[in-house]
C-alpha cells in the first residue's frame, strides 16, 4: 500500500446520497476498500481514532447547530484529538467546516449561497494537491463559510468565498467545494436538495445541464487530487 496506509478508508456520511462519489472507484483502483459510518446514528469514535485515512463528507446542517444535532459536538471533540495527533484526515464541505471548527476557527453563514459550477483560484504553494484543478470547473454547494485556521495554509479561493481549501501539513486537507462528485449520480442531489435549491432561487434545469457539461472533466482531474494527497501522507506506526 502507498506509504503503508491501512487498506481500509473510513468515510463519515452526514447525508445518505452525499457519498464518496467518483472517488470511491479511485480508491478501489488504488487497492483500498471503503467503510462508511453514518453520523448521528453510528458511534464515530472508531472512525475518528483510526490511524488510517478518514474522510468526512458533506451535509446540509451547520457545525454550530449543536443544540438541534448534539452528535456534532461529539464529532468535533473527537476530531480535535485526531487533528492534534496529525492523523490522515480529509474533509469535504461540512467535513471541511468541522475541521476548521476543531482547529479553533469560526464557521458561520456566508453572505450568499454558492451553488453551482465555477473555477477556483489555486494558491501557488509548494506541492499543492489541488494543482490539477487549475482551470477546471468544480461543484460548489454551501451556504456556510469559515475563517482560515491559524495553523492552516490556504490552497484555493473562489470569486464568492476566499477560503475554499486549506491544509495543515500534508496529512490534513479541507475542501469547501465538492471534488468527489460523480456525474451519473448528481440527479440525487437535485432531488434531495430541492427545498434548498428553490429557496435559493437556483435554476434547476440549468444546474442539471451544467452537471452534465462539467462533471466528467472534474472526475478525471479530481482523481489526481486524491492520489496526490494520499501519496504525501505520513503514517505513524
Amino acid at each position: 500500500m502507498l506509504n503503508s496506509l491501512p487498506e481500509t478508508i473510513y468515510a463519515i456520511q452526514h447525508l445518505a446520497f452525499e457519498d464518496l462519489g467518483a472517488w470511491e472507484d479511485v480508491l478501489y483502483s488504488l487497492g483500498y476498500r471503503v467503510r462508511y459510518f453514518e453520523a448521528g446514528i453510528d458511534d464515530l469514535t472508531k472512525a475518528l481514532q483510526y490511524k488510517g485515512l478518514t474522510i468526512i463528507l458533506g451535509g446540509p446542517i451547520g457545525v454550530y447547530e449543536t443544540n438541534d444535532y448534539p452528535f456534532l459536538q461529539e464529532e468535533v471533540d473527537l476530531l480535535k484529538v485526531r487533528l492534534q495527533q496529525n492523523l490522515p484526515t480529509l474533509g469535504i464541505c461540512l467535513g471541511a467546516q468541522l475541521i476548521a471548527t476543531a482547529l479553533g476557527a469560526k464557521v458561520y453563514a456566508g453572505k450568499t449561497k454558492e451553488i453551482g459550477w465555477s473555477k477556483l483560484a489555486i494558491t501557488p504553494v509548494t506541492n499543492n494537491s489541488l494543482a490539477a484543478l487549475e482551470n477546471t470547473e468544480v461543484l460548489h454547494w454551501h451556504g456556510d463559510t469559515f475563517d482560515l485556521p491559524e495553523s492552516a495554509e490556504l490552497l484555493a479561493s473562489s470569486e464568492l468565498y476566499p477560503h475554499q481549501a486549506f491544509r495543515v501539513g500534508y496529512n490534513i486537507l479541507a475542501l469547501q467545494f465538492h471534488a468527489e462528485v460523480a456525474g451519473d449520480s448528481l440527479e440525487k442531489w437535485l432531488i434531495g436538495h430541492t427545498c434548498e435549491l428553490r429557496k435559493a432561487d437556483i435554476d434547476i434545469p440549468q444546474l442539471r445541464e451544467n452537471n452534465q457539461k462539467y462533471a466528467g472533466q472534474l472526475e478525471q482531474t479530481s482523481s489526481q487530487v486524491l492520489k496526490h494527497f494520499i501519496d504525501q501522507l505520513t503514517i505513524a506506526h
